[in-house]
């Protein structure tokens, strides 16, 4: 374990807390601390949930310490069970109960004799696993659950449905633009003549998951939520998945022939180029933009891309490939899915970053001096400390990443939205390169210190004056060669004498 003030993925029982409270009429007890139950605050906060979390906190104190907290735990259960009448209770555990060795398995088993909802463990190794893997892995086990109870119960309905029907598995609560996605999404599956099955686990019933084995095909659009379930549905039942994120032009049409090929293989008979040509000539604007001449002013800028793997590695496609832009490194956060990232990205960016240090991706976007960052809420703030604009492009995120207006970025109306997400960004802080020809003044202060600490060199006052004579938007690069002259030659303080040295080695 390390203590970290920034976490691109929080600890497991997010990740558990998520599914759970993505659910209708399910609750969460999360056995841990005081302090561990800050999930409320943030759904609340955050994605501006109507409805109360349903998360409780069965509190790990000193007398449970002294005492054992089974007792607690069974109790907390049990008048929850009466309370609400939920038709599931997960119980969430943490690092807590793992170090306290506790038989969490014995707690269920024991609340549920005296619960009429069923009770359930979320069973994540919460020293292996982030958020989003333990996400996905209770996701899986929740379908699970209740596919094997109606098995047994002879209440699993057979077959497929009468026409083409898909589960859309992924959309889950906190997760990025993942409602406006949905929709979007439902969308599409309608104008292709598909039924949607069902959407989990975003506002659905577990009750409704004995029916998932009936849809014609699973898509997954996020590949860090919904792959493990899709294959538990593909190995029991032999349910294909599409696992390609419509995220752009480009994929969102091999998304589209992908489900083509899965339907027709099943005996359906289907031709979706006259829509895919349709759609991408007359609905998305990003095509037609790609060609414009506003968008010719981008071919060859430089940017970095950081985030999720899904969101990461579609964003990197689209500037490359669609736009014309140089990206100089892309990057994620998802390490254990390294491989794969490596695999989509690498012939579309010059380097392959995986970490989840944000210190050493501030130092990577400061190395490189992109034009702009598509990345994650503390990439924003790296690029405000760079002079640098950022687009916010994947979790994690902040209130104003969860519009209240309609702004999917998958699908065809994605696509628009992207398109100026990347345009905007690109094009931000014009305003004072404009102030600086039409003689406004510039109030910035200069930034003296580092991305990933504090900086081992002075700037005397002198150093300074002349720093801020320079054109605000450049002014950050050229402290930065500066303070890189200085550091290859040792030199501490930095006067207007150094500056102008510095200058001059660059040809400045």
């Amino acid at each position: 374990m390390k203590l970290a003030y920034w976490m691109y993925a929080g600890p497991a029982h997010i990740g558990t807390l998520r599914i759970a409270s993505s659910f209708k009429n399910v609750h969460a007890i999360m056995h841990a601390p005081l302090g561990d139950d800050y999930f409320n605050v943030m759904r609340s906060m955050l994605s501006r949930e109507r409805n109360f979390t349903p998360v409780t906190a069965s509190v790990v104190d000193r007398n449970v310490l002294a005492r054992g907290s089974q007792e607690k735990v069974v109790e907390n259960i049990t008048r929850k069970d009466a309370e609400e009448h939920p038709d599931l209770i997960v119980l969430t555990p943490t690092c807590t109960s793992s170090i306290l060795q506790e038989d969490l398995h014995n707690f269920v088993e024991r609340a549920q004799i005296e619960s009429k909802g069923d009770v359930m463990l979320a069973d994540v190794n919460h020293y292996r696993y982030n958020e989003l893997q333990a996400a996905d892995r209770t996701l899986q086990q929740i379908v699970q659950f209740y596919i094997e109870k109606a098995r047994k119960k002879g209440e699993l309905p057979e077959g497929k449905t009468a026409n083409p029907s898909v589960n859309i598995i992924g959309i889950s609560t906190l997760g990025f633009h993942n409602q406006h996605d949905c929709t979007e999404l439902k969308r599409l599956m309608a104008d292709l003549g598909i039924e949607v099955n069902t959407v989990i686990p975003e506002g659905a019933s577990v009750n409704e998951l004995k029916k998932m084995p009936q849809a014609w095909f699973n898509l997954v659009p996020y590949r860090e939520l919904g792959l493990t379930t899709a294959r538990y549905l593909e190995e029991q039942f032999g349910t294909p998945y599409v696992d390609i994120t419509p995220m752009g032009v480009v994929e969102t049409a091999r998304c589209i022939r992908k489900i083509q090929q899965v339907i027709n293989a099943q005996g359906a008979d289907v031709d979706y180029e006259e829509f895919i040509n349709e759609q991408t000539l007359y609905v998305s604007q990003a095509a037609w933009f790609s060609r414009s001449i506003d968008c010719q002013n981008l071919t060859g800028k430089k940017a970095v891309v950081f985030g999720d793997n899904t969101h990461a590695a579609a964003m990197t496609k689209i500037l490359s490939r669609e736009m014309g832009i140089h990206v100089v490194w892309a990057g994620t956060y998802c390490k254990y899915d390294a491989d794969w990232f490596r695999e989509q990205v690498s012939e579309y960016c010059d380097e392959v970053l995986i970490t989840d240090d944000h210190g050493a991706i501030g130092d990577a976007i400061a190395r490189v001096e992109p034009s702009a960052i598509f990345g994650t809420q503390m990439e924003r703030h790296v690029g405000k400390r760079l002079n640098i604009p950022c687009g916010v492009i994947a979790a994690p995120i902040h209130v104003q990443n969860f519009p209240i207006g309609y702004k999917p970025f998958l699908g065809y109306e994605g696509t628009n939205q992207v398109t100026d997400l990347i345009y905007n960004s690109f094009t931000l802080g014009m305003e004072d390169h404009l102030l600086e020809i039409f003689g406004g003044h510039d109030t910035k202060e200069v930034i003296t210190k580092g991305i990933s600490a504090e900086s081992d060199l002075n700037w005397t006052k002198d150093g300074l004056a002349e720093l801020n004579k320079i054109p605000g938007f450049v002014r950050g690069k050229v402290k930065r060669n500066t303070e890189k002259f200085a550091r290859d030659r040792g030199i501490k303080d930095i006067n207007s004498e150094v500056l102008y040295a510095a200058k001059e080695a660059v040809g400045a």
